[in-house]
């Protein structure tokens, strides 16, 4: 067996995140190719490398493929660095239109429940059949970004299970697609790739189809599943109610149990003032209520009704933006820590490589004085 077949070595230093981190160390099981020359270590001494035996060439060319690995995760995380700036001004950037939006169509709708006015996308129905919208990215080496959003949906479908509920899937995201149709079981509606830059006429796209199922009454509550971007090193998936839109009250299903998730992002803004924070409110933010004597210029049903659309996609497309950015904040840390083990891996090979060249060097020089000696 060759050194080029050699099982990296794993050290005991502890990632920055062990459940995100990409690297060599959550991928590789050490393994200790057998020589007969190896030599017994002393069991009093703890030692967190592994010993390798292996000829010096076949690790010249291992510390040479290290290196190179090292400049690709190193350039990978300069990269994700510098396009999680952009999707971090993205987010901020549109989430005060996207709480204003709501603000206002929170009130508009609020006024409206004492009026027998039928608008689509407010009316609250019993819940037979739930719609999720499930926001994965189109790349992997992000660690456990994609992982722990579709764990999120399968919870979500177990639970809807739970309350002999249907459900069908609208996948957004490549590395959803892929999970989804490999479990032909999981009804999907359907699947729609992401883009390096969500766009509104992305967004757009879904809020069509999620708009067409709501109306035709094929599905009575539609979530919205993506991961919520808190900093660069935490993001945590959610779960968001897209439809209906009321701002109070509880949706049932059928035989009036309350299918909202424990952790549903329920008409809930999730910033303040625009800017990012690590604080999560436990109850809906309250809302500037309008005054009793305001005077829409238009119907407010007319108002209403142009403005749902709108809220639809904004609300898609701000998921999109931090879904994006927690994904590229993901990559970096990943990209961060694998670099970091290929430069312990290149030390631990370098150690073992001049240790072998010292222990032949040595041989010889041995082999030459008892030559010498052999001749006087």
């Amino acid at each position: 067996m060759s050194c080029s077949n050699l099982t990296m070595w794993v050290s005991s230093k502890t990632s920055l995140s062990d459940s995100t981190a990409l690297s060599f160390r959550s991928s590789i099981t050490p393994v200790q190719l057998p020589s007969n020359n190896s030599t017994t270590a002393n069991p009093s001494r703890p030692s967190s490398v592994t010993p390798i035996h292996c000829g010096l060439r076949e690790l010249r060319d291992r510390i040479v493929t290290v290196k190179n690995t090292q400049k690709i995760t190193e350039a990978m995380k300069l990269v994700a660095a510098a396009k999680v700036r952009r999707a971090q001004e993205a987010v901020v950037n549109a989430r005060p239109f996207s709480e204003s939006l709501v603000e206002v169509l929170y009130n508009i709708n609020e006024q409206l429940q004492t009026d027998d006015i039928d608008v689509p996308l407010t009316k609250v129905r019993p819940v037979k059949k739930v719609g999720l919208v499930v926001v994965t990215g189109d790349r992997g080496l992000c660690g456990g970004f994609n992982n722990a959003i579709i764990k999120k949906a399968e919870a979500r479908i177990a639970e809807l299970k739970g309350l002999g509920l249907d459900y069908t899937i609208i996948s957004v995201g490549k590395k959803g697609n892929s999970y989804f149709i490999r479990r032909p079981y999981i009804p999907v509606d359907r699947f729609l790739d992401g883009t390096s830059l969500p766009t509104a006429k992305e967004a757009q796209a879904i809020a069509d189809d999620v708009f067409s199922l709501f109306i035709s009454e094929e599905v009575d509550k539609v979530e919205l599943l993506y991961t919520k971007f808190v900093s660069l090193v935490k993001a945590e998936p959610v779960i968001h109610t897209l439809l209906p839109l009321s701002p109070k009250g509880e949706i049932c299903d059928i035989n009036g149990n309350c299918v909202d998730a424990a952790e549903d992002e329920f008409f809930r803004l999730t910033t303040k003032e625009g800017k990012l924070t690590v604080e999560r409110d436990i109850m809906r933010t309250k809302t500037t209520e309008f005054s009793a004597i305001l005077q829409f210029e238009q119907d407010p049903v007319q108002i209403l009704d142009a403005l749902l659309p709108l809220y639809l996609n904004s609300q898609i497309l701000r998921s999109l933006q931090e879904s994006l950015a927690s994904e590229l904040a993901a990559r970096m840390t990943a990209m961060s820590n694998a670099t970091d083990n290929a430069n312990e891996l290149k030390k631990s090979l370098s150690i073992v490589y001049n240790r072998e060249r010292q222990a032949k060097i040595t041989g010889e020089i041995l082999e030459i004085v008892a030559g010498a000696n052999a001749l006087t």
